[in-house]
């Protein structure tokens, strides 16, 4: 990773105030205790319109502020076109928001199409279950699953995979 070479990721899930906000607070956190920030365009989005412009879940918060994380300046957005052409990786949560966004990609631009949870060491299921009808604890193991598949993720960026 050099510094004329800027590396963008962009998650995605449902509505863009559970899942993909989470990983969005993770992986900043993570890039920034790395130093590279400077390197790394970090954002999120959904796949439906749900919630444009709304804060992430207050749950979605709780949960992440009892690990440190602040996603209080997040805002829901939807997938734009110019996303595909701009992210280097668009990260699913999920099999039916990869399959969303396969749908609206661009042929050319399909390659940096992927689950999020494709870079997870300790999670086989390659999908970040949808907390937001659940109790607390979903919001926790999306937690897990987050943290765990950002560190893969980090690694794979540095490696240049």
């Amino acid at each position: 990773m050099t510094s004329h070479n800027k590396v963008s990721v962009l998650f995605v899930c449902m509505g863009n105030i559970c899942r993909s906000p989470t990983a969005e607070g993770v992986f900043r956190r993570l890039v920034a205790e790395e130093g590279l920030e400077h390197l790394i365009q970090i954002d999120s989005a959904g796949t439906h319109d749900y919630h444009v412009g709304k804060a992430p879940d207050r749950r979605a918060q709780a949960a992440a502020t009892g690990r440190g994380y602040d996603l209080s300046p997040l805002r829901g957005r939807q997938v734009a076109r110019n996303d595909f052409a701009e992210f280097d990786y668009v990260l699913a949560m999920d099999g039916d928001n990869l399959a969303n966004l396969q749908r609206v990609c661009p042929k050319d631009q399909r390659h940096k199409l992927r689950l999020f949870l494709s870079f997870s060491e300790r999670f086989n299921n390659q999908e970040v279950p949808d907390p937001y009808y659940g109790g607390a604890e979903g919001f926790d193991l999306v937690l897990d699953m987050v943290e765990d598949a950002a560190r893969g993720l980090l690694q794979a960026i540095r490696a240049g995979a």
